[in-house]
């Protein structure tokens, strides 16, 4: 019974900006759990390439193109997923950027294209998937914070402003949909070993200052973070809402 509350078998979930990184490791972690899963991105070479190698493993996924960052394009294909797919029982919004500079010099197309990808996408994919698991009266959203989510650092910070906002989005939807049982939760990697950190993974220098910083000593592994998805996905966390899951190695919880 305890794992069966675990088991995915049989829900739908689409993943999106999966074709490498974050995203991709929970596709595969929700693909291994039971799920089918719908793996998202804008580069359909690349996406294929992801899908082939986690159907090489008998994993149930399929591919949707699209820009989450462009409404009409989302509703198209999350009309398509429901047709053709199935019903959506869980949504993780994963897509996002980084783009480093100091603040008095920011860009203001740059500050504009990571708050689009960051922040509107995520919005927009909740609003589409949303309106559908209101009308079935079930549902699990998982949006991906960051331990910026809760501190600040030089030089990211439109990233951090961001991902606030994602923190409170996930809460403002949370008290909005609970009724229609439907669970929005977010998760909050701290430093992980990914294409969008590759800079920082670098840099000898940081990457000594982050282990020094973070209680566990090192960087964060993707697979360490499957746990915390699967657990917002399925019915463990029935009663769990407008929550971020910590994934950091003590990072948030250390000064």
């Amino acid at each position: 019974m305890s794992l069966s509350l675990f088991d995915l078998t049989g829900r739908l979930a689409l993943v999106t900006g999966s074709s490498q990184g974050i995203g991709y490791a929970l596709a595969g972690g929700l693909a291994r759990a039971g799920a089918r899963v719908v793996l998202n991105g804008r580069d359909a070479a690349k996406l294929a390439e992801g899908v082939e190698h986690l159907a090489r493993e008998g994993l149930n996924v399929s591919a949707s193109v699209f820009d989450v960052t462009d409404p009409k394009a989302i509703e198209d294909a999350v009309a398509r997923i429901e047709t053709e797919v199935g019903p959506l029982d869980i949504l993780i919004n994963n897509a996002g950027k980084q783009h480093r500079g100091p603040a008095e010099d920011f860009p203001d197309e740059a500050w504009r294209d990571i708050f689009r990808t960051n922040v509107d996408s995520a919005f927009f994919v909740s609003r589409s998937v949303g309106r559908r698991m209101i009308q079935r009266r079930s549902g699990k959203i998982v949006n991906i914070g960051s331990v910026q989510s809760e501190l600040g650092r030089p030089t990211i910070v439109p990233y951090t402003a961001t991902k606030g906002a994602v923190k409170m989005m996930t809460r403002g939807l949370a008290a909005e949909w609970a009724k229609h049982n439907i669970q929005v939760n977010a998760i909050g990697p701290g430093y992980f070993d990914t294409p969008l950190n590759a800079a920082l993974v670098n840099n000898p220098e940081f990457s000594a200052w982050l282990c020094g910083r973070t209680p566990a000593g090192r960087w964060g592994k993707l697979e360490e973070l499957i746990g915390a998805a699967i657990f917002l996905s399925s019915s463990a966390s029935d009663f769990v809402s407008g929550h971020m899951l910590m994934v950091d190695g003590g990072l948030t919880a250390s000064v």
